[in-house]
């Protein structure tokens, strides 16, 4: 599988990755609530293209009412495998082509490995800010998505990845997997509201790529 390399600059946890494991329901990383639920999106390639078209600029973010702004672009670069010469070795000073850049029709730069941007989001009569870095891209003919992780200032610590996948009975899935905990003793004496906080923007997400949902 095609994925950009793991970007840990400025990330506040230490699991980079994590949402990668199968396991990650049963075994996740120490003292970290983990979550996984997936949705139909519907059936089809054409489906398939504009979830994934969607998913990559942000468009899930938007359509479960938060803010997307600061957008800072990353390194793009994807991970292609090794390169071996005629004597079975390694080569040395591998290279890793970075993507070039890809824009949506608004000027919205395509997701890459390394971006950076801050959410916001109503709560009551309060804005709270969170920073993220994306850490991971998953770019394949039937599969598409990426991860990131929470940056200094988010109200939680760890990581969340939104995944669409074409499968083989030609059905069209999203599926989010996520860790995390309150990133600070403040926001821990109000952690059963960032739970009901997380449960609600999990459903708006699970409907915002779907052809008959929306924020």
């Amino acid at each position: 599988m095609r994925r950009a390399t793991f970007t840990d600059t400025a990330v506040t946890y230490a699991s980079i990755g994590g949402t990668l494991a199968p396991d990650l329901l049963r075994y996740p990383p120490k003292g970290y609530r983990p979550i996984v639920r997936s949705v139909r999106l519907g059936s089809g390639a054409d489906r398939f293209q504009l979830a994934s078209k969607s998913l990559m600029t942000w468009g899930l973010q938007r359509g479960s009412g938060m803010t997307v702004t600061d957008l800072q672009g990353g390194t793009g670069e994807q991970y292609t495998g090794l390169v071996f010469g005629a004597d079975g070795q390694a080569v040395r000073d591998q290279k890793q082509p970075a993507d070039e850049a890809t824009f949506a029709e608004d000027g919205t730069p395509y997701i890459v490995n390394g971006m950076s941007a801050h959410l916001s989001v109503k709560v009551g009569p309060f804005t709270i800010d969170a920073p993220v870095r994306v850490v991971y891209v998953v770019d394949e003919p039937d599969q598409v998505g990426f991860a990131y992780g929470t940056m200094a200032g988010h109200p939680e610590s760890g990581e969340e990845s939104f995944i669409v996948d074409h499968r083989e009975d030609d059905s069209v899935w999203l599926t989010i997997r996520a860790f995390s905990r309150p990133s600070t003793w403040f926001y821990r004496l109000g952690a059963p509201v960032l739970r009901l906080q997380q449960a609600k923007f999990t459903k708006r997400y699970l409907r915002a790529l779907h052809p008959i949902g929306g924020a």
